[in-house]
């Protein structure tokens, strides 16, 4: 396997793949609608909320109208939560069906905890796994055999609350409503473990914690330097899993053994067997240090993987690069999705629209995917900014098809009206030079910066801010 030096790799990303066909190709985009109406159903969300509840009581807004109403959120990004209501309580196509108060459904969103939402996420994800293709990550294509589950570890911060609180009034810091920790499935392209902790300050470790129970057994783990640590190396072995994380500087490393040293791609590569710890805060650990030095710029990886035969040192630095792919996702959601702007003001709340915005970022990806396999390119080929707003134009466009065709039923009775054929109503339908990526310009477009960022608070941490979090 040839040698991706890291950071190169972005530059190309971006490109066109060759055997792209022709722009006249049509895709039809109903497949994230379908996967969202197929398998996320009342009856799971039943069954999820029976299971999950302890004191909560079904109410007007249950868990699957509230779920419903926030995946709308996502699709249509409505100016506000009350325009977003009215249209509700108007009967407009797509809004989900409730009598109820606007009042009553901020109450909802305030008091109903975010665990819900959370264990909600787990059965969803379960649901359409086995249907996703396994047609990402193609460029490590070779990997996939000798690593069947490859995830990446990675959390995030929320950004910040555009409502202020009462409480908040006297608060000169930017207000945080919490953070996420995610694990990335490479192959399928999609999250399939989320997160969220209602403390932004909340360290990375302890999220790490609370799903590594999580993980399957036998599965292999790509992450920073945060978490190249003898706590989480220790962690792994029950039941045993597999880590290539970048090298962290503060942990001490002793070198027991020098398995290779060989000059690849105009660089020195290095593997070794290496002493991880001071046994304090762990047990020492035997780990595989692999060096690559070219142009005095240094990576370095550790992995409890002991025999090169299993993970050689260039697949080990050749994987490390694919760790970028989870923050191209963070973008996604808040770029793409909209995730950079709350509608609400507490983390219960905030939970509900994060959960929805990953849900449909799920659907999306796994109609990404099958598109990809279709047309015979890679997924990476079709950019998600511009795939999302027409699958949101095709669902509302369906929405009011499907209700227009109810309405002629109704007027009609005793008729047999015939449905028109999907690919005759041409909903969905675009060409596929519409979807696909563009060659990079010298151009860049870079992510908002807040200079405000640099002091935040946890909303945790205000005072009478923790009856925001009942999760």
């Amino acid at each position: 396997m040839a040698l991706v030096i890291p950071g190169k790799k972005a530059k190309k990303a971006g490109l066109r793949p060759p055997g792209v066909p022709a722009g006249s190709a049509e895709v039809d985009l109903r497949g994230t609608v379908d996967i969202l109406h197929r398998y996320l159903t009342a009856s799971l969300c039943r069954v999820v909320f029976n299971r999950e509840r302890t004191t909560e009581r079904e109410r007007q807004w249950s868990l699957f109208l509230l779920m419903r109403f926030w995946i709308e959120v996502v699709l249509r990004a409505p100016p506000s939560l009350t325009q977003a209501l009215e249209e509700c309580a108007d009967g407009k196509a797509g809004w989900p069906r409730v009598v109820a108060t606007p009042e009553a459904f901020f109450q909802r969103g305030r008091d109903l905890p975010w665990r819900l939402f959370g264990a909600l996420y787990v059965d969803f994800p379960a649901r359409v796994v086995p249907k996703a293709p396994t047609n990402y990550g193609s460029e490590m294509a070779v990997l996939r055999a000798a690593f069947p589950e490859l995830w990446i570890l990675d959390g995030s911060r929320l950004d910040a609350i555009a409502h202020r609180l009462k409480i908040l009034r006297n608060e000169r810091a930017v207000i945080l409503p919490g953070c996420v920790e995610v694990a990335y499935d490479l192959w399928r392209g999609l999250p399939r473990i989320v997160h969220f902790s209602p403390d932004a300050a909340a360290s990375e470790w302890r999220r790490v914690q609370a799903i590594l129970e999580q993980i399957p057994e036998g599965t292999r783990l790509l992450g920073d330097r945060l978490y190249a640590s003898v706590q989480l190396f220790e962690a792994l072995k029950r039941p045993q899993r597999w880590g290539v994380f970048r090298r962290n500087a503060r942990l001490s490393l002793r070198k027991q053994e020098c398995l290779s040293r060989v000059w690849v791609a105009g660089g020195k590569l290095e593997d070794g067997i290496v002493e991880a710890g001071s046994g304090q805060t762990a047990a020492k650990q035997t780990l595989r240090h692999v060096r690559y030095t070219r142009d005095r710029v240094v990576y370095e990886v550790l992995t409890n993987v002991l025999d090169p035969k299993q993970l050689s040192a260039v697949q080990a630095i050749n994987l490390y690069s694919e760790r970028w792919n989870i923050e191209r996702m963070f973008f996604d959601l808040k770029e793409v999705l909209n995730l950079h702007h709350f509608y609400a003001a507490n983390p219960n709340a905030v939970a509900q629209q994060l959960y929805a915005a990953v849900t449909v970022y799920t659907a999306m990806r796994i109609a990404q995917g099958r598109v990809a396999e279709e047309q015979g390119i890679k997924p990476e080929a079709i950019s998600p900014a511009k795939l999302f707003p027409r699958v949101a134009a095709t669902s509302y466009a369906r929405l009011i098809a499907e209700e227009t065709y109810q309405a002629i039923c109704q007027a009609n009775p005793g008729q047999r009206i015939r449905r028109r054929h999907r690919r005759q109503q041409k909903i969905g339908v675009v060409k596929l030079a519409s979807i696909l990526v563009e060659k990079r310009t010298e151009k860049r477009r870079q992510r908002r910066y807040c200079r405000g960022r640099a002091r935040w608070k946890s909303l945790t941490h205000v005072k009478g801010g923790k009856q925001f979090t009942s999760g």
